[in-house]
């Protein structure tokens, strides 16, 4: 198989960045950047697992509600595992959309690619419609999962604030209104359960793993 051109975060950040200073007002991009500075702050301990660890089981339920087995899909091959916020996140979307790019690459690897957030199996179905993803997008009510692998925060109230300014109902993305979110961060979790790889680029939710550092993990360059 052709090897494809792993796309730079980093890169596609600074084009997103000035696409939303373009798009929101000043004041709520303000809010937000301060808040997500603020986390970066206030997140020194963010992996609950770490390269080495066994993984804990878990199911959940996918954007057509079927249910999902992470001990099962490990019976056929490696998974990559990565956390995010909502659908609402612009960085999200990015990411997620780029980790749809590598898609080809991850399954010529032998893994397969898992997304958890603790937004409805109805807005999992919303941004895997919205991305065209072709991977699982699983629902973690409570971040009961989550909380296993990663450190999980309330979404500061001015952030929320500011969405419900600008017309985002947020609380209508998730199942419970306690604004409780995952560190963005991404496993690997080879077929005996044991995680080769461990990743978060902290608390500012802005930045995320690079789709090269997961290629790079699953061929053991890292």
């Amino acid at each position: 198989m052709k090897n494809i051109e792993i796309p730079s975060y980093q890169k596609d950040l600074k084009i997103l960045k000035e696409n939303l200073s373009e798009m929101l007002p000043e004041h709520a991009l303000n809010v937000w950047n301060s808040d997500a500075d603020q986390l970066q702050k206030d997140q020194t301990s963010i992996l609950k697992l770490k390269k080495g660890d066994k993984a804990p089981n878990f199911s959940l339920s996918n954007a057509v509600n079927t249910t999902v087995n992470l001990y099962d899909i490990l019976k056929e091959e490696r998974v990559v595992l990565t956390f995010y916020r909502g659908t609402w996140c612009p960085y999200c979307n990015l990411i997620l959309n780029q980790y749809q790019s590598i898609l080809s690459e991850i399954k010529q690897a032998g893994a397969t690619l898992v997304a958890i957030s603790p937004q409805t199996p109805d807005e999992s179905l919303n941004i895997k419609e919205k991305n065209e993803l072709q991977f699982e997008v699983l629902s973690d009510n409570g971040n009961i999962v989550a909380k296993q692998f990663v450190a999980v925060h309330k979404n500061p109230e001015s952030s929320v604030e500011k969405m419900t300014e600008l017309g985002f109902d947020y609380n209508s993305f998730y199942a419970d209104e306690n604004s409780e979110l995952p560190v963005p961060a991404t496993f690997i979790i080879e077929k005996d359960g044991i995680i080769s790889f461990a990743k978060s680029e902290g608390g500012d939710y802005r930045n995320r793993v690079e789709p090269s550092e997961i290629i790079n993990g699953l061929n053991n360059k890292i």
